[in-house]
């Protein structure tokens, strides 16, 4: 083996080492115990197989036909497994449904009843006919499929809205997916002489790029849906939250809460004693709104009754008044919720005739 086949082996072998190495973590040690993060695991081992096949068989023309078979079984599960991983994803499934089971069930029980009648080493004419083209004919298709779920995804893209780092990390696997299934393709057609191997190469520097942005991000709590979602399936209970809602009201009327300009959200939640998650959480889902903007529109609309009323007042003195630390916040917010700046504000409704 000369030193340039040496580099090649070596560099096209570590892909499938390391995508070993992740999908062993990713079934062991998940950041979230997440369905997801298995399948994830379950698709980077069976890539890791498939791609470790091709560089012994392209470095040992000789080896057992018994390797080759694995491979390929590998890769016929290789298609579901990107395609219950993206849809877990993208549809929020928790639990492997039964039907996926019994789907995955089939798919193995096919290949591995296929064979074990007409191994690859009796009838190799069968599997270069049949069999392979079957096989990536089905991996073509779930990546279709694929691609079908992550359409919303790729309209964002067109539109150059901002996507969220596990939408990112679906269109990394399942663009690395496809650019390993075209390559292979490429290869099996033919197309290009030697480049077998290349798939091998093309998943080196996938995983190389995606070990290198977790690295970068040094967490990956956000690479997945479920942990987007941030108060999980505890939603309140509609009477609870009608009830807090109520002293919540009250308190910021009564009491002027919203005057003290250091107000945080566990000051509010315990005046109405509850938890800050709890606060939090019926402003998000029952109110449509965060912290910071349901305390802001107390203060504007107190500020807006002080414009009115009390026309000696600076605007700087209400923006304090009302609870706010600086005259820019107090100017910048006011216009975001009334459209219009103080001073404008105070000349169309003064009640100074």
């Amino acid at each position: 083996m000369s030193f340039g086949d040496k580099l090649l082996f070596f560099f096209s072998a570590l892909g499938a080492f390391n995508g070993l190495l992740l999908s062993i973590n990713f079934f062991f040690f998940p950041a979230k115990k997440h369905l997801s993060n298995y399948l994830l695991g379950a698709l980077l081992l069976m890539l890791s197989i498939r791609i470790g096949k091709s560089v012994a068989y392209f470095f040992d023309y000789d080896l057992p036909k018994l390797y080759l078979q694995v491979g390929l079984t590998a890769c016929f599960l290789i298609g579901p497994f990107l395609y219950y991983y993206i849809k877990s994803e993208t549809k929020q499934i928790r639990k492997l449904p039964r039907a996926w089971i019994w789907q995955l069930a089939g798919w193995l029980g096919t290949i591995v009843l296929v064979g074990a009648v007409y191994s690859y080493e009796s009838f190799p004419w069968l599997w270069r006919r049949y069999i392979v083209p079957i096989i990536y004919l089905q991996w073509g298709v779930h990546i279709a499929f694929s691609i079908v779920l992550l359409m919303p995804l790729l309209k964002k893209m067109v539109r150059k809205e901002k996507l969220r780092p596990f939408e990112n990390s679906l269109l990394v696997v399942c663009g690395g997916v496809f650019i390993l299934f075209t390559s292979y393709v490429w290869a099996i057609l033919d197309i290009t002489k030697g480049s077998y191997i290349n798939g091998a190469i093309y998943f080196s520097l996938i995983i190389y790029l995606v070990i290198s942005i977790l690295l970068y991000r040094k967490k990956t709590n956000d690479l997945s849906s479920f942990s987007a979602q941030k108060y999980g399936d505890k939603k309140l209970d509609p009477d609870e939250a009608q009830l807090i809602i109520g002293k919540l009201k009250n308190g910021m009327a009564s009491k002027e809460l919203f005057k003290n300009p250091d107000l945080k959200v566990n000051d509010l939640a315990r005046e109405i004693n509850v938890s800050g998650h709890q606060l939090s959480q019926l402003l998000n889902e029952n109110m449509e709104k965060g912290f910071n903007l349901f305390v802001n529109e107390y203060r504007i609309n107190e500020a807006c009754k002080m414009l009115s009323t009390h026309p000696n007042l600076s605007i700087d003195a209400i923006g304090d008044e009302v609870g706010f630390n600086s005259k820019s916040t107090f100017f910048s917010t006011f216009k975001r919720i009334k459209g219009v700046s103080p001073s404008v504000y105070r000349a169309s409704n003064s009640t100074d005739l």
